[in-house]
């Protein structure tokens, strides 16, 4: 029997964990325009996300597409920093819950996995 999760939304939408949010989505870019803005106003703008979400009014920002050729050609999006902090805030309480649900020979996109452990763990035929 599956098990019941309530109030997880409270978990995101509050002001400690857009902080925390926060504070994951900056690693790496605080010298980026966004991110960088975005701390330059940190309280206003977590508390505004706060109120947003809270009163269910927030959508996410338009998406940066660039176009890359490394090392092939392929279209690159972006979500506005903002909406990062979100992304971030939501990873961090759904996160947990599905990582219990997957097999451990599932390596993409994992904490502690990757693709270079996963290939290091891999049995091909031989």
């Amino acid at each position: 029997m599956r098990k019941r999760h309530d109030d997880l939304f409270g978990g995101i939408a509050n002001f400690q964990a857009l902080h925390a949010a926060f504070r994951c989505a900056i690693k790496g870019k605080r010298r980026a325009p966004g991110a960088a803005a975005f701390a330059a106003h940190l309280e206003t703008n977590l508390l505004r996300l706060e109120r947003e979400l809270r009163a269910r009014t927030w959508r996410p920002g338009r998406y940066t597409e660039v176009h890359i050729n490394d090392p092939k050609p392929r279209l690159v999006s972006a979500a506005p920093f903002r909406d990062r902090v979100v992304h971030h805030a939501l990873h961090a309480v759904i996160g947990p819950i599905f990582e219990r649900g997957f097999i451990d020979h599932s390596y993409a996109n994992r904490i502690g996995k990757g693709t270079h452990r996963g290939k290091s763990s891999a049995t091909f035929p031989a």
